[in-house]
């Protein structure tokens, strides 16, 4: 499969992603390059958890259209006024266990 990356993605940013999801302790990272292009890193999870620090780690790297979710983000940051491509790296953590 290959991709058309003169649609404005800037694949500098990948390295970014990477270091925000090991640093931060996140799951996944979304960078927002336009309205129509979003660059996603995402840990994959194992039994719902993220790996232990000896086992080995998979990050899957999504490039294309955002998905629901993504979208109205996009909505929601033209409301408030923010510019789209958003600067900032967006994180998403796992939900905390209940005890």
């Amino acid at each position: 499969m290959s991709y058309d990356f003169e649609k404005g993605a800037d694949l500098n940013v990948l390295p970014k992603l990477f270091a925000a999801l090991l640093r931060e302790g996140a799951y996944k990272a979304t960078s927002y390059q336009s309205e129509k292009l979003v660059i996603n890193a995402t840990i994959r999870l194992v039994r719902g958890k993220l790996p232990r620090k000896n086992e080995n780690l998979d990050i899957v790297v999504k490039i294309g259209r955002p998905n629901f979710a993504e979208r109205k983000f996009i909505k929601d940051c033209k409301k408030a006024g923010e510019p789209v491509p958003v600067r900032r790296i967006q994180l998403k953590y796992l939900p905390n266990k209940k005890h």
